[in-house]
């Protein structure tokens, strides 16, 4: 029987008939600021599990190891169980957001080389900055395992660099999760990538097409996650 397992912020994880396999529920809710704006968008899951479906097959198809099954409806996903590794991997190719404020640089500056960040997944603490010496102190991951989320995300970026710019999209910044197979321990690419994870900007008029409308009060989120869906569906 299936049961509850997590609720994140824009998500639902139930347990399957598998003990490997889990199902993933999209939901309509969206948050920003570590939780303290809040609203709901009809259709919003549907739109994340449709985007997060086609960048996760095409960085499957690019070699990416990922713990995406297959999806089994509009707001559904089937994926494999893993054990998160808690870091949260911010990979940066244009100045934007936090980090305009913490270096005190422009917005929209390209940056000279690509920039990854870790993060303690922490709700409580608020998800503070770390660095590879405090994921060891804390024994939270190992040197291996964290030059292999290095690399992961060095080469997920490069393939969704290509992917987005294909569709006329810049990539400007983007966070991941990596997780461990619960069979094997191999480390993989987990969570979602989605216009939740992302910074899209258009190529030309650096128009947003991701949740900064919604943090910004910029334009309905839903047509913008509509457009942004449009704009991939031709894009292989």
């Amino acid at each position: 029987m299936s049961q509850l397992l997590y609720e994140g912020k824009a998500k639902k994880m139930f347990t399957t008939d598998d003990p490997n396999v889990l199902r993933v529920v999209y939901k309509n809710d969206a948050t920003a600021f570590n939780g303290q704006k809040k609203a709901q968008f009809e259709g919003k899951g549907r739109l994340n599990n449709a985007i997060c479906t086609k960048i996760f097959k095409m960085l499957q198809g690019k070699g990416v190891p990922t713990h995406y099954i297959e999806t089994i409806s509009e707001t559904e996903q089937l994926v494999k169980a893993v054990s998160i590794v808690p870091i949260e991997v911010v990979v940066r190719n244009v100045v934007a957001g936090s980090l305009s404020k913490r270096l005190g640089v422009d917005e929209g500056e390209t940056l000279g080389r690509t920039i990854v960040e870790f993060y303690y997944k922490s709700d409580e603490l608020g998800d503070p900055m770390i660095n590879s010496d405090h994921a060891l102190a804390m024994d939270i991951a190992t040197k291996e395992e964290l030059a292999e989320i290095r690399r992961l995300a060095l080469s997920i970026n490069e393939s969704l660099q290509a992917f987005f710019a294909e569709a006329g999209i810049l990539l400007v910044d983007f966070k991941i999760e990596f997780g461990k197979l619960k069979e094997t321990g191999a480390i993989v690419l987990a969570d979602e990538i989605s216009p939740d994870s992302c910074r899209l900007w258009d190529k030309e008029t650096h128009e947003k097409l991701d949740k900064d409308v919604f943090r910004r009060n910029i334009a309905d989120l839903p047509e913008t996650y509509e457009k942004l869906l449009k704009r991939l569906e031709d894009v292989k």
